[in-house]
């Protein structure tokens, strides 16, 4: 600790003999024994240790889900109430998260600046980092994470999430149109089609329309 501080009092001199302004040095002194991530303050590594540790302290009061963060519990309870305060000034879609509304924004400029070094697909600005890091686990194999009931193991936190409901029975996405209830999002996403109609998936040979990918592919496979 005394070696950063030293180097943090050093950096500040050589701005300040530069004439460079010195209001804002950050220095993370609290690195995580786990997987050697550092913070700036005791409290946010005390929040990151719920990774390793998965504790979730807080819990919605309406399905019980919990969460390792509070702001975690107030974005999932627009679940429940419906509540969409994130608006895209573009088309006037609405969102119950901001990170939502940012990715949806990329469709309006559909900038992909990012692309896979090992088979090009490309990606958009936000959550590029995570987005393609995720990705390219495809190609590397890595499945970091594990299930801690049945030891199955996932490319992303979000599918272990998803998985753990097989587990548990939760299924916290309801249908407005029939109150059917599904343990994921994508699921109750195709569910509302069968409500709908909407059939999004065409085949370019016999130009038949699908509600599911799954769909199409077993189609055009009769094609060959």
């Amino acid at each position: 600790m005394e070696a950063l501080v030293h180097a943090a009092v050093a950096e500040l001199k050589k701005l300040l003999e530069a004439g460079q302004e010195a209001t804002l040095v950050t220095w993370k002194y609290f690195t995580c024994k786990a997987c050697g991530k550092s913070f700036s303050s005791q409290s946010n590594l005390k929040t990151h240790l719920r990774v390793h540790t998965g504790e979730k302290p807080f819990s919605c009061g309406v399905c019980g889900r919990s969460f390792r963060q509070r702001q975690g519990v107030q974005s999932h309870m627009r679940t429940h109430t419906g509540e969409r305060p994130f608006e895209c000034p573009q088309c006037g879609k609405r969102f119950s998260k901001q990170g939502q509304l940012k990715t949806h924004a990329v469709i309006h400029t559909g900038e992909k600046p990012h692309a896979c070094d090992q088979c090009g697909r490309r990606f958009n600005l936000f959550r590029q980092s995570v987005n393609l890091k995720i990705h390219r686990r495809t190609h590397t194999g890595e499945r970091p994470f594990s299930c801690r009931q049945c030891g199955k193991t996932f490319t992303q936190q979000s599918s272990l999430i998803s998985h753990g409901r097989t587990h548990s029975g939760e299924k916290p996405f309801s249908c407005g149109a029939c109150d059917k209830k599904f343990n994921n999002r994508n699921s109750l996403k195709l569910h509302t089609r069968v409500h709908t109609g909407e059939k999004p998936y065409a085949c370019d040979i016999c130009g038949k329309n699908f509600s599911q990918g799954s769909h199409l592919k077993m189609k055009t496979s009769f094609h060959k």
